[in-house]
């Protein structure tokens, strides 16, 4: 079996790395199971530091198909010319798609008028507010996907719903907990907490990337404000790059107080180091608030919805949407250390990937 494992940017990787390395084990076991990694960006991307694949311990891309504007119809465009010219040159019977970019969905379509299998990992997951992008291409990828495997009861719900045979969704738990668990013991202590003098469970982590909080500076500088007048006095620290970290400071700079100490983004062992011993957790970010509840750190997420719900009704994870009162209320209650208890949610055991390579080679 050859297969193309696509990914369109950084938390892909990540996604994808414990199933690279449940097909390189099942190679050592003698199976018929060959892989590429493509990446559908450009090689020079600098999210992609080599130290990223050395923390996952997965190979660079074998492919970089080189596509990099930013207007999401012209990339899907490219994408899908690109990727095309990527099949007729490289033998491939199974295409793995991942989440629900713009290029994730291009390399779908593709993938099926190729006539080849599609599979999508983390399937299922839904906003239900069409006006989002990625939620129209969640719903492109789900009903071409041959096999969709999903992280929890939630996202098999959807998909059924959706009209999706029982035969094509399997639940094989969270994927990003097989990295956790596999990275346990390899978790790098940032140089950060001697600069800044943190101290493990006493300070907060804050992470920013959503752009519907960032074009909104006047309410992200309400929310700010709110912070830090319920702060109590722990620090908090925001591993910031990009457009992100510049609106920030923007609105830092209007604050009498400023909320967040920003540091410079971090190598991924260091980053997990830093959230596994926080205090808690403020983000936008679904990942992040699936480590937390892995981790049981209490977390606050910056939306009204998630597409993990497990996070929510199980483990550590509150929403508060965009509403600066109420993130001020839970982070109030989050640095006084009053907190709902989580639990780890079904299936999060660390072995989703083998669970994955063991039904491609199934029903193949």
């Amino acid at each position: 079996m050859n297969i193309c494992i696509v990914c369109g940017a950084r938390p892909n990787f990540i996604k994808v790395a414990p199933v690279i390395r449940a097909i390189e084990a099942a190679q050592g076991q003698g199976k018929n199971v060959d892989f590429k990694l493509v990446f559908t960006g450009a090689e020079d991307d600098p999210t992609l530091e080599n130290g990223l694949f050395d923390d996952l311990q997965v190979r660079r891309p074998d492919v970089c198909l080189g596509v990099t504007c930013v207007n999401l119809n012209e990339l899907t465009g490219q994408v899908m010319s690109a990727f095309e010219n990527y099949l007729r040159q490289n033998p491939t019977d199974t295409v793995i798609v991942v989440d629900d970019l713009a290029s994730t969905m291009a390399t779908a379509i593709v993938t099926k008028k190729q006539g080849l299998r599609l599979v999508h990992l983390a399937a299922g997951t839904r906003s239900f507010d069409i006006r989002m992008p990625k939620e129209i291409n969640r719903l492109v990828i789900d009903g071409l996907s041959d096999i969709l495997f999903t992280a929890g009861m939630s996202n098999n719900s959807i998909a059924n719903r959706e009209g999706a045979e029982l035969s094509k969704v399997y639940m094989v738990g969270n994927v990003l907990i097989d990295n956790l668990r596999f990275n346990r013991n390899r978790l790098v202590r940032p140089a950060v907490f001697d600069a800044l003098g943190l101290e493990e469970k006493r300070y907060v982590v804050f992470t920013l990337n959503r752009k519907a909080l960032i074009e909104n500076k006047e309410n992200l500088g309400q929310m700010l404000e709110s912070v830090a007048r319920n702060n109590n006095g722990m620090p908090i620290v925001a591993p910031l790059r990009g457009l992100a970290k510049s609106v920030v400071e923007e609105c830092q700079g209007l604050m009498e107080t400023p909320a967040l100490t920003l540091v410079d983004p971090m190598p991924y062992l260091e980053f997990s180091y830093l959230t596994a011993h926080a205090a808690g957790i403020i983000t936008d970010s679904g990942n992040v608030a699936e480590e937390a509840t892995f981790n049981q750190v209490p977390c606050i997420t910056l939306n009204s919805y998630t597409e993990h719900e497990e996070t929510v009704k199980v483990g550590t994870n509150i929403l508060v949407g965009e509403d600066a009162e109420q993130l001020g209320e839970e982070f109030r209650n989050m640095v006084s250390g009053q907190w709902k208890s989580g639990n780890l949610p079904d299936r999060w055991d660390g072995r989703s990937a083998e669970r994955i390579v063991q039904i491609l080679l199934e029903q193949r």
